[in-house]
């Protein structure tokens, strides 16, 4: 194949659609919008080629940072797309692309590349094994969007979130902890709550991190879900969660939660729960079907919280690739 890889410009949306839309069966246009325009306005945060034949736009690859800086130690990315239209199948044009995002990241400091493929799609494991990919010590854990019902003794449950996880009543959920617990939409302007919260329980300084992961679930979700909950005036936890545009618009039926914390001055008094509580009844409103998460495989304390909020086991496999020059 004599096809070349060049980035993706915004001339070459409509194509990247298309292609997607051939494999996949239906068209994610609100997805690849978002994810388009973060990344020709934010591209020091993300990479996105495409494979051009004779100015035929042939295959695409996506990946995003996702923690630490380009060039500082740890860094990581996530692949996280990739399409090859279907007359350019077989002939190695996907090995190609992903050849290309690694070159880049490796060029870039970047040391390790993640992703996640569903475990009863064979030839996409096989592609990524053939890659490079291993397991990683990861849990992907999924739960339906049904009411989470206010226990009268929410000890348990919060001491568990007095670490922030980030990586992720009753029947009235407005009505939560007595009114006592205010949940609301996540704002930018919680910026700083939210980084303080996480210097409190991690001890560590991740701004450009939770940067990043704010703009991402406030500016490329397809609808914000984020949500902070605040005790005596003050943001005392949050969850960042985002929402993908499915076909024709609609909402995807599944959610990713990327981050939970509660600041541990606030444990046991319920502030995790009625922000879980609070995010599966908006998922269920918008007729998302499900919420995943990402974890530590011995994160035994989020473990422990995620199951006893009615997480198992999601169908999925987290992977790694070691990057090296």
């Amino acid at each position: 194949m004599t096809a070349t890889i060049k980035p993706l410009t915004a001339d070459d949306l409509e194509s990247v659609i298309a292609i997607d839309t051939a494999i996949a069966g239906h068209s994610r246009r609100g997805f690849f919008e978002k994810r388009l325009a973060a990344a020709l306005k934010q591209p020091a945060n993300y990479i996105y080629v495409g494979l051009h034949d004779n100015h035929k736009l042939a295959g695409y690859a996506l990946a995003k940072l996702v923690a630490g800086e380009f060039g500082e130690p740890g860094a990581k990315a996530s692949f996280d797309a990739i399409g090859v239209a279907p007359n350019y199948q077989g002939h190695g044009a996907g090995q190609k692309l992903l050849a290309s995002v690694k070159d880049i990241l490796i060029h870039k400091g970047v040391e390790e590349l993640t992703s996640h493929v569903l475990w009863s799609d064979p030839a996409m494991v096989t592609f990524l094994n053939h890659a490079g990919f291993t397991l990683a010590p990861r849990l992907v854990l999924t739960r339906d969007t049904s009411p989470i019902l206010l226990e009268e003794e929410a000890e348990d449950v919060d001491e568990v979130l007095e670490i922030d996880h980030s990586a992720p009543e009753g029947d009235d959920p407005d009505a939560l902890s007595h009114d006592r617990i205010l949940v609301r939409s996540m704002a930018e302007a919680d910026l700083d709550a939210i980084i303080r919260i996480d210097r409190k329980t991690t001890g560590n300084d991740r701004s450009a991190y939770y940067q990043r992961k704010q703009h991402e679930v406030l500016h490329q979700s397809g609808v914000r879900v984020s949500l902070v909950a605040e005790l005596e005036g003050f943001v005392v936890g949050f969850i960042m969660a985002r929402v993908d545009f499915g076909e024709f618009g609609n909402t995807s039926p599944e959610a990713v939660m990327d981050a939970l914390g509660v600041n541990p001055d606030y444990q046991g008094q319920g502030v995790g729960q009625a922000l879980m509580a609070k995010l599966m009844a908006n998922l269920a409103i918008l007729q998302v079907d499900n919420v995943r998460t990402e974890i530590s495989w011995n994160d035994t304390s989020l473990a422990a919280y995620l199951d006893a909020t009615g997480f198992v086991p999601a169908q999925v496999l987290a992977l790694s690739c070691t990057l090296s020059k």
